[in-house]
């Protein structure tokens, strides 16, 4: 699939690292660094715009890495990108650790993953079909 893409940062486009990654890495676009603190989250800019084809969207999701390593994750994780956005794509990270992390310019700070969907159209009835779980919810299947 081909998708259009300004790119006015100076790295390189996303990619896949490896031939089985569902998820491109996404760079930091910044002109110097940035401390995250503790509990703080701030909204990091790529460089990138892009437009996607009706029925895509791309969701922006955390690195397993910085989490594990660091700490630093996603808010409102998976982000998604309308097929509509064209601005800038910006990553909203947040410092879920007790030290203090550094975000210098064209650190991978996050992963897109190009994915379809679709839109519903709603039915409105007065029933809904019978289930073997019926109204069971959290917790329902046990531990």
């Amino acid at each position: 699939m081909k998708i259009r893409i300004i790119n006015k940062s100076v790295h390189q486009l996303p990619a896949y690292e490896t031939e089985g990654s569902a998820g491109m890495d996404l760079r930091a676009n910044i002109s110097e660094g940035i401390i995250l603190k503790p509990m703080e989250r701030k909204l990091i800019p790529s460089g990138l715009f892009i437009e996607l084809p009706v029925g895509f969207e791309a969701q922006i999701r955390p690195r397993s890495g910085l989490a594990l390593k660091h700490g630093i994750s996603i808010l409102n994780s998976p982000g998604t990108i309308d097929a509509d956005y064209r601005g800038e794509i910006k990553i909203l990270l947040i410092n879920f650790s007790e030290t203090n992390f550094e975000i210098n310019n064209g650190d991978r700070i996050a992963q897109m993953i190009i994915s379809r969907h679709e839109q519903v159209r709603w039915e409105e009835v007065e029933i809904l079909s019978e289930t073997l779980r019926g109204e069971g919810g959290y917790g329902h299947t046990g531990l």
